[in-house]
Formats: structure tokens, sequence, C-alpha cells
């Protein structure tokens, strides 16, 4: 009977993969979700996954037994100042992503997944010092490109998906600074969040202007927001340790490439000629970075 590799372990286990690829799978279906709040403010519906996602998170932590941890950070100022900002960035992704899907931008949110991999590459450069292989280098380049033609073409700046790409960047980047577990610091950011949101959603409804309350399927499904935020991202933190960091690389674009195809066959958007040359300059980026990732892999084998 073979053994079981030891979670701390720098190898692909089947569990790992099978969390990872449902965490993507649940992040590709999740615009057909948000599809159906597009008539709810942006703000609203991302109070409402703070707030809902409180309770997920926590029954997790509870029946891990892993609190211990969070109590600690909340009362380190250091920690607690750190997880702000992480919290902040977040907030400011899922926030995009909400209004992207809802103002039929929904490519523009694939192409900032797209390139948020190769963004992460330039900002361990800048910020780090972190030396750039020649094929890294290329890769970059060519999305960095890739984006200028969108710009060229629209004669504009694809704000949304240069948006997303930032905000969640720079989360990754700040995050890996945060010394706590990943179900731990989840809880520790959307707790940083829960009294504005709940601020916020209280005085919508003082006013009269908030979506939730009455019986209706509003109120589900942003309650369900809470639910479809919290689980992907819980099962994608426990898959990510029982993962390589170069497999967790390639399995990341299941989701942009599922968001790709709902947007343009589901949500009927359109793909004119700037994405039309864009896309496969930023898809052959990702397959020049993606090469030395896979044959890493095959040499460990």
């Amino acid at each position: 009977m073979a053994q079981q590799p030891h979670p701390s372990e720098n190898v692909d286990t089947p569990q790992g993969l099978a969390f990872a690829v449902t965490a993507y799978l649940l992040w590709g279906f999740l615009p057909l979700y948000m599809k159906t709040i597009a008539h709810i403010p942006p703000v609203e519906v991302v109070a409402h996954r703070v707030i809902w996602s409180v309770p997920v998170a926590g029954l997790l932590l509870i029946a891990l037994g892993r609190t211990r941890d969070l109590k600690a950070a909340l009362r380190n100022p250091k920690m607690l100042g750190m997880a702000c900002l992480t919290a902040a960035l977040i907030s400011i992704n899922w926030a995009i992503f909400v209004w992207a899907i809802a103002n039929d931008h929904a490519l523009d949110a694939a192409l900032g997944y797209y390139i948020n991999p190769l963004f992460s590459i330039a900002l361990g450069a800048i910020l780090l010092r972190e030396r750039l292989t020649k094929v890294q280098l290329a890769a970059v380049l060519l999305a960095a490109l890739g984006v200028l033609v969108l710009v060229l073409e629209a004669g504009q700046i694809p704000w949304a998906a240069l948006g997303m790409m930032v905000t969640w960047g720079f989360y990754a980047f700040f995050k890996k600074s945060l010394p706590i577990g990943p179900n731990q610091g989840f809880l520790l950011e959307v707790l940083i969040l829960l009294l504005p949101a709940l601020a916020y959603v209280l005085w919508l409804g003082a006013g009269g202007g908030g979506h939730f309350g009455a019986p209706t399927m509003d109120t589900a499904l942003l309650i369900g927001a809470g639910v479809v935020t919290a689980v992907p991202l819980l099962i994608y933190a426990n898959g990510a340790k029982l993962l390589r960091l170069s497999t967790i690389g390639i399995l990341q674009y299941i989701a942009p490439t599922m968001i790709f195809l709902t947007a343009i066959f589901v949500f009927g958007e359109a793909l004119d000629r700037g994405r039309m040359i864009a896309f496969p300059m930023i898809w052959s980026a990702l397959v020049i970075y993606s090469v030395p990732l896979v044959r890493q892999m095959r040499a460990r084998v």
C-alpha cells in the first residue's frame, strides 16, 4: 500500500488536486451566479459576501479547532494592520468583479485573471528584486503588448481587467507576509470587513434602498453570495497546501477560461478585433510561462 505524502512535502497529492480543481471550477461558474444579482449595486453585493462568509468560515475554523491562531492575530497590532490591508484589497477586487459581470465586462474579468500570474512575476522583480529568466521576461512583455493592443484598439484603458489584476496581485503579495493559516487568514479578513459591511446594509435598509429582508429571491441570493464566496476560497486554501506551486500555477487558468467561454457563449459579449488580437497574445504569453513549469513537474515525477 502506497504511503500518503505528508502535507508539508513539496509533492502533488490526489486530495490536493481534487480540492484545487473543485475550487477553480466553482470560481469559473461564479459569473453565472453573479449575473442573477446584476440588478443589485456591487457594493451591496460585496457587503453581503462579507457578512455571510463569516459564519461559513467561522464554523469551519471551530470544527477544525484552529481558533487559537485567530485570537492571537486579533491581539497582534502588526498582524492586524497587515490583515486590514489585505482585507481592503480583496474587497475592492470583489467589487470590481461584481461590477464587471453586471455591466457586461466578463471578458475583462477573464483578462484580469489571465494576466495576473505574469503581473505577480513582475511584482517579484520590482519589489523583491527577483531575477527574471529570459522566458519569464518574454512572457511578461508579450502580455503587456497584448494589453497595449486592447488600449489602442478600444481607445480606452481596460480598467476592470487592470483593477482586478492589480488588487489580486498585491493581495497575494501582502498575503504572503501574513503569518497565519489560510483559513484563519480569510476569517480574519472578513471579520475586519464585517462591521463596515453590517453598517452599510443597515443604512441601506433604514433608507428603504436595500434589497435584503423581504421574502424575495434577492434575499436568498444575497445570503448565498457569502457561501459562493467562502466555500471556493476555503477549498482552495486546503488544496494549495497539498500541491506544488507549479501545479497550482497551471490549474489557475481553469477559472478564467470558463469565464471567457461564459462571457461569449452565455452572456453574448462581443469578441472585437482588439480582443481577437490581444487574447491570443496573452494566451501565448501564458504558454511561454507555463512550459518550463510543466517540464519541472515532469522532471520531479
